[in-house]
Parts: C-alpha cells; sequence; structure tokens
C-alpha cells in the first residue's frame, strides 16, 4: 500500500476573516474557490509552498478547534516576517522544544491552531 498527500480541512465562518488570516497575514495564496450558487458556504484552498490547506465554510466538513503541524525550515525568519505585518490578532512566538525541534503555534480566527515546526538535527 502507498499513501499519498494529506490535505487538511479546516472550518471557518467568514470569508473576510480568513483572507485576512491565511493571504493577507500568512502569506498563503488562494489556488481556487468554489460555491454551489451565490449566498452559499465557501469551499477554497490555500497554499504557501508545498503546504495545501483547504478551508471551508460547510458545516459538515470539519470541526472548529482543529490543530494541523506544518513541517517548516526556517521559522524564526517566518515568524519575524509575521511580527512585522503587525497583525492585531496575533503575535506568534517560538519554542524550543524538549525534542529538538522550534514551533511557532498561530490561531486562526476560527479557532484552528496552525503549528510550524522546524525539525532538529536530533
Amino acid at each position: 500500500m502507498h499513501l499519498g498527500k494529506v490535505t487538511p480541512i479546516l472550518r471557518i465562518f467568514d470569508e473576510a476573516k480568513a483572507l485576512e488570516f491565511y493571504v493577507d497575514f500568512l502569506g498563503f495564496k488562494v489556488d481556487w474557490q468554489h460555491r454551489f450558487e451565490a449566498n452559499f458556504p465557501l469551499y477554497l484552498q490555500v497554499s504557501l509552498g508545498e503546504c495545501v490547506l483547504h478551508l471551508s465554510e460547510h458545516h459538515g466538513d470539519a470541526s472548529p478547534g482543529s490543530a494541523v503541524r506544518i513541517q517548516a525550515t526556517e521559522v524564526d525568519a517566518y515568524q519575524q516576517q509575521l511580527l512585522a505585518k503587525d497583525y492585531r490578532y496575533a503575535k506568534p512566538g517560538v519554542e524550543e522544544t524538549p525534542w529538538g525541534s522550534r514551533e511557532m503555534s498561530i490561531s486562526d480566527p476560527f479557532g484552528n491552531r496552525l503549528v510550524f515546526v522546524e525539525e532538529g538535527e536530533g
């Protein structure tokens, strides 16, 4: 058996807040968006590098408050880029873990937690 890549689905409730956080703050780009018709929930894909996330306003797609661990490099530099944007709702820090990784945890406006993980050399 072979398993392929995983694409997490995160629940969102407000398109403008989602775009402000994921695109304007984190630097993701919108790859595509879908609605069945006007005034229906939004489903979209955002990406940054090889990281791909699906964001959904659909009730049954996901539970708010999920957590996603994202493998990353240069977490400290990314943190500095984010702090320079002076986003009023998040001032992320980087933590050195006992197992040797560096992690930056940021919650989106909907309670989902993104943890950017730079593995240690151990």
